[in-house]
């Protein structure tokens, strides 16, 4: 039976956060040990430079991102682990998938249509500070998946609607060609994946209200010590189903630990104490793996041997599709 193909990306333009340990890193590393799944996992360093335009930080999260991956327990042995740029045929692909994608469809992009409302609400052109690499964005995440016919993508819901148009867009492409690409399916994680950040929304890099994976204990101290709490006094009953720092402590405890934090609350544990509870957890759960990071960040000759390799695995199964899908649109050599 031929395994299912698995592959998430992740956009380098950022330093990894507990919100991307619990919602994706964790999770699709342990999707990846699973024998049915032949699974593959990429750095998305061209989707990074549609938002960030400083060299600097692209080069620096590409070495964080992967060295996170590698410390946190990914086997590229056992993966296929690559950067997206060390894969031409990625853009090739997405040039002949752009040949076939309606311009009508990317109108409908969530993130386009987003920019054109805020620009419309300053009074703005509705097009201003809009780039193509934004508006095709869509294109290029589905030639990520159909280079490698991806059966499944572990998404966020924000992303449903992307991989709704790389089915389109792969069912155009066949229409006209032939079936060359399966039709990908979204995989899309619990709500009690998404972590809250500081201030008690979705932790995110957009709000400035996250907590670095690795930072040093003390940092780490400093940033859980920073999460926003009600006012109750010590011995007052908190609701755990309202709190960031319960949210945060049921992300990293077994349920045992949760039932037994749920109590505290309802005990009326101090915030002070509730924090040093989580620091203690989150702590000794990401000291090994920290160690290990720090290894890597200080290695970056090994890690970019690991992901040259990786490139060249992933470009055994790209080269064989993107030249199939030559010869399907007609860019053949003459005899």
């Amino acid at each position: 039976m031929a395994k299912e193909i698995v592959l998430t990306g992740i956009t380098t333009s950022g330093t990894p956060h507990l919100g991307n340990y619990v919602g994706a890193i964790r999770p699709a590393i342990e999707a990846s040990r699973q024998e049915d799944n032949d699974a593959y996992f990429f750095l998305a360093d061209y989707h990074a430079l549609i938002k960030c335009q400083d060299p600097a930080r692209v080069q620096q999260s590409r070495q964080e991102i992967a060295a996170t991956w590698l410390a946190c327990g990914l086997d590229p042995e056992k993966v296929t682990f690559y950067r997206q740029s060390d894969v031409p045929e990625i853009a090739e692909l997405n040039w002949l998938l752009t040949c076939v994608t309606a311009k009508g469809l990317m109108n409908r992009a969530h993130a386009y249509k987003g920019a054109v409302d805020a620009n419309t609400a300053d009074n703005q052109d509705p097009d201003f500070g809009i780039t193509m690499g934004l508006f095709c964005y869509p294109i290029l995440m589905a030639a990520d998946i159909l280079a490698f016919n991806a059966n499944k993508v572990p998404v966020g819901r924000d992303q449903i609607q992307h991989i709704e148009m790389a089915r389109d867009i792969a069912g155009r492409f066949n229409h006209l060609f032939g079936e060359h690409f399966v039709l990908p399916e979204a995989v899309v994680g619990e709500e009690g994946s998404i972590l809250k950040g500081l201030d008690g929304r979705k932790m995110s890099k957009s709000y400035n209200n996250t907590i670095p994976l690795f930072e040093t204990e003390k940092k780490l101290q400093k940033g859980i010590n920073k999460i926003k709490t009600n006012l109750l006094e010590p011995g007052e009953p908190k609701d755990p189903n309202d709190s960031t720092v319960f949210d945060i402590y049921k992300a990293f405890a077994t349920p045992e630990q949760t039932e037994q934090m749920r109590k505290h609350f309802a005990e009326g544990i101090a915030w002070g104490e509730a924090k040093k509870e989580l620091f203690k957890l989150v702590n000794d759960q990401l000291a090994e793996p920290r160690e290990k990071y720090l290894e890597l960040m200080a290695n970056p000759a090994h890690v970019e041997q690991v992901l040259q390799a990786g490139g060249e695995k992933a470009r055994v199964h790209a080269r064989k599709r993107i030249a199939d899908l030559r010869s399907a649109v007609g860019l053949v050599n003459f005899k």
